[in-house]
């Protein structure tokens, strides 16, 4: 079985495109931080013109090189794949520099209703403003230069969640759904683990050999590593259980076992992730919660 990797290799090249395949360059994007390693990849699809995947976050200077890497080749079309702030809200800046439609994902919304009381620890990385020409679902295309790029629904980290399927070649677009360098971030109420869990299983049944994702270099053998990615969720999943049998009652409690080893700073996010997990275990009648799932809330097995 393929063991999940940290691509420790992948040289982000900040401030120039890099040739990714014959019809496909990558720019990433200078927004480095904890949750987008290097930064945002910007993919150009195409040679006599050019489809955009997401321009990523206000910075009219990762706007510009985008700009100078199609030189006179037209931008065609804008896609976008999810509405985090780091991928979407170029989108716009890019539409009033070339006059493309923005095409892809729907509005940003919430993979559930909050609760009541429920406050979204999640509103600022989600971009309201985001409004496409037109709104792709499963099967939905967009042909740029002679290829073809198809929306594959993948929900999980975000309600709205598109990979995109290229047709030149097994590769597949894969956003912040998989990435070689870390897990994807679920976590409620904007993600959902059953979701998340679902669009694996789609995805291990496509042919795709090879993803480009939102973040760090490409996904290689792609349909072990998705199978590896499922055996790590579902092993959190027995992590979480294990801990309830234990004794433990809250998401801190579980957290500060579950997560050791991880920087103390990111056991916010940590928690977030378990919340997502105890969410589908409920679900599922594997759990008990003595109120509606929360961080506050305790919980015990079914």
């Amino acid at each position: 079985m393929t063991q999940l990797r940290h691509d420790r290799d992948f040289d982000p090249a900040h401030g120039r495109a890099v040739t990714v395949s014959d019809a496909v360059r990558r720019i990433t994007a200078p927004n480095a931080g904890p949750f987008t390693w290097h930064g945002t990849n910007t993919y150009l699809v195409g040679r006599d013109a050019v489809a955009v995947i997401d321009p990523g976050p206000t910075d009219p200077d990762h706007i510009a090189l985008i700009l100078e890497a199609a030189g006179p080749a037209p931008v065609e079309a804008i896609l976008v794949s999810h509405t985090h702030v780091d991928h979407s809200p170029g989108a716009r800046l890019l539409q009033q520099r070339t006059g493309a439609p923005i095409v892809g994902c729907g509005a940003h919304r919430a993979a559930r209703p909050l609760f009541d009381g429920e406050v979204n620890p999640l509103d600022a990385s989600g971009d309201a403003d985001h409004a496409p020409d037109r709104e792709l679902r499963e099967g939905d295309t967009v042909t740029v230069d002679g290829l073809t790029l198809t929306a594959v629904e993948t929900p999980g980290h975000t309600a709205n969640h598109l990979a995109f399927a290229l047709d030149e070649g097994e590769v597949l677009f894969s956003a912040d759904h998989v990435m070689a360098w870390s897990t994807s971030i679920v976590a409620p109420p904007d993600g959902a683990m059953g979701a998340y869990m679902a669009s694996l299983e789609k995805l291990a049944a496509r042919d795709e050999a090879t993803y480009l994702p939102g973040h760090g270099g490409p996904v290689r053998h792609a349909q072990d590593y998705v199978a590896a990615l499922k055996d790590h969720r579902l092993a959190r999943e027995k992590a979480v259980l294990d801990r309830l049998a234990a004794g433990d009652t809250t998401i801190p409690q579980m957290v500060s076992t579950i997560y050791a080893a991880v920087d103390p700073a990111l056991h916010g996010a940590a928690a977030l992730s378990v919340l997502a997990q105890i969410e589908w275990l409920v679900e599922r009648g594997l759990v008990e919660a003595d109120a509606a799932p929360s961080l506050s809330a305790r919980y015990r097995l079914a």
